[in-house]
Parts: structure tokens; C-alpha cells; sequence
């Protein structure tokens, strides 16, 4: 059996961190769709750190599930993604462009994320131009709650 994955400690210095009102400058999505606080890319510009604060007023918590609310893991994939799109996005060669999801590889669901969880997203380019790749883990307690290999588009937005 394969040992448990466990959050890295061991990383490069914070060269940047994006709180929301920088994260809404680099990229479109609002409330209720809006699913991270916070963004710290790292030096060198390969690995990124976001932070979502799981609420119990989370409206998707109304229906999945009322009485044992937990958080869909597609929406998971989606603050995963919603992080990597901000580092990328927050680039001035990327500046005022969008991501589009074209792939998700290999996602697999650890841990049920619940109200009151922080989820920690450490992700690292493998790709990052028009077309760009992450290889994204999510953590609660520093215990891996999913993980997945992410491609977007980097596209023009349409007048």
C-alpha cells in the first residue's frame, strides 16, 4: 500500500500573494462561482499556493448534501483550476485574456472536504503558454483531499 501524501513544507519563498482583489483583477469569476481567497505564487514562477475557506454558507452545501454537507469534488477541480488560472492570468503577457478548461487527468478524491476545512492547492506548471498544464494537489490538514493534471486554453476574450 502506498504511503499517505502529506503537504509539502520544504518550498522556494512567496514572490507574490494575491489577495481577492488582486485574484478578481486576473480573472472573471464572481460569487457564488468565486472558489479561492487567496494566491501565492512562488519564486521562480513554477509552483503556486491558493487557499479556499470552506464555509457552511457555501450555497452548493443546500443540496450536497443538507443534512451532511460536503463539498462536490467537481467544484474542488474548479478552485484548483481557479488557481492556476489567476497565477497564469496575473502574467501582463496574459493580462485581460481567460482559461478555458480543456482537459482533467487523472483526478482522484482522497478525503470528503466539509464545512469549516481550508483547502491549500499547491500546484506546478508543467506548461504555461496558450496552452498551459498543472499538476494540482489539494490539502486539508495536510492530509491530500484530491489531485488531479489540469490543461486550459489561454484565449482572447471575444468583443
Amino acid at each position: 500500500m502506498s504511503e499517505e501524501r502529506t503537504e509539502p513544507t520544504d518550498l522556494p519563498p512567496v514572490a507574490q500573494t494575491m489577495d481577492i482583489k488582486a485574484i478578481r483583477k486576473a480573472i472573471p469569476h464572481r460569487y457564488p462561482f468565486l472558489l479561492i481567497d487567496k494566491v501565492e505564487i512562488l519564486e521562480g514562477g513554477k509552483r503556486v499556493i491558493g487557499t479556499k475557506c470552506v464555509t457552511t454558507n457555501e450555497p452548493f452545501f443546500q443540496g450536497h448534501f443538507p443534512e451532511h454537507p460536503v463539498m462536490p469534488g467537481v467544484l474542488i477541480l474548479e478552485s484548483m483550476a481557479q488557481t492556476a488560472a489567476a497565477m497564469v492570468l496575473s502574467r501582463p503577457d496574459f493580462a485581460g485574456k481567460l482559461a478555458y478548461f480543456m482537459g482533467i487527468d487523472e483526478a482522484k478524491f482522497r478525503l470528503p472536504v466539509f464545512p469549516g476545512s481550508v483547502l491549500r492547492h499547491h500546484l506546478e506548471a508543467l506548461r504555461v503558454g496558450r496552452i498551459g498544464k498543472f499538476r494540482a494537489d489539494a490539502y486539508v490538514d495536510g492530509k491530500l483531499a484530491a489531485e488531479a493534471v489540469l490543461t486550459f486554453a489561454v484565449v482572447d476574450k471575444e468583443a
